[in-house]
Parts: C-alpha cells; sequence; structure tokens
C-alpha cells in the first residue's frame, strides 16, 4: 500500500509540472488612436492559464528574487503591424502589437510583459470601426 502511494505521488507530481495549461489564447483587442476617425478590433493570441506555484513557509529567511512566482509567459512572440485607417498625414497610422506562439510558465519579463495583473478598463471601441485591416509583418 506504501509502494501505491508513493507511486502516485510522485506522478502527480510529475504530471502537475509538465501539465501546466499555460497556452495561446485568442485575444480580442480594439486600438485607437485620438487624431484617427476609426477603431480596429484585433484578433491576436495571448499567453493565459495556470502555472503550478508553490508558497515558501520561510519568507522571512529568503532573499525578495527568490520569493518570486511562475507566471504563463511568452516563450516565443513575434510582432504584427496594422494600419489604423483614418488618420491624418502628421499622425503614424501603424500599431504593432505581440503575438504569442509559444508559452511557458516562468519568471515574468518585464522588458516585454506587463507583470501585473489589472482588469483593461476599457478595451472597446468609442469610434466607428472599418472592416478591413491592412496586416505587416515585422
Amino acid at each position: 500500500m506504501t509502494a501505491i502511494f508513493l507511486m502516485s505521488m510522485v506522478f502527480g507530481l510529475a504530471c502537475g509540472q509538465t501539465m501546466s495549461f499555460c497556452i495561446p489564447t485568442e485575444y480580442m483587442m480594439h486600438v485607437e488612436r485620438k487624431e484617427c476617425a476609426y477603431c480596429l478590433t484585433i484578433n491576436t493570441t495571448i499567453c493565459a492559464g495556470y502555472c503550478m506555484t508553490r508558497d515558501i513557509n520561510g519568507k522571512l529567511f529568503l532573499p525578495k528574487y527568490a520569493l518570486s512566482q511562475d507566471v504563463c509567459t511568452y516563450r516565443d512572440f513575434m510582432y504584427k503591424t496594422v494600419e489604423i485607417p483614418g488618420c491624418p498625414d502628421h499622425v503614424t497610422p501603424y500599431f504593432s502589437y505581440p503575438v504569442a506562439v509559444s508559452c511557458k510558465c516562468g519568471k515574468c519579463n518585464t522588458d516585454y510583459s506587463d507583470c501585473i495583473h489589472e482588469a483593461i478598463k476599457a478595451n472597446y471601441c468609442t469610434k466607428p470601426q472599418k472592416s478591413y485591416v491592412v496586416e505587416f509583418s515585422i
């Protein structure tokens, strides 16, 4: 009985580490500039999901960098660029955004990720939407 219990614990820990559900997920964002006449709705992918974390009991004895927990973040990503229609000549009409290709559980890198979980206050269009999107790969 003890061997079965021990094997199930080892299997559970191994699967828990390898089966974290951190995957590219479809996301819709709205982009507009105050100088431009239209708003764009962009379908992209972001990293979202569950990562195995542990809360250490001896927090007082560890340095701060050892206390960070893993988050679902980009492994590979690429940038796409769209043109916002209806912009005057003096305004750059291009908007670049990341597209998640693959994800991983790891430390949040502030060089290319927003590591603070905050609700998006205005993810909607306040201007009319244009029906076409021109994309450029960068």
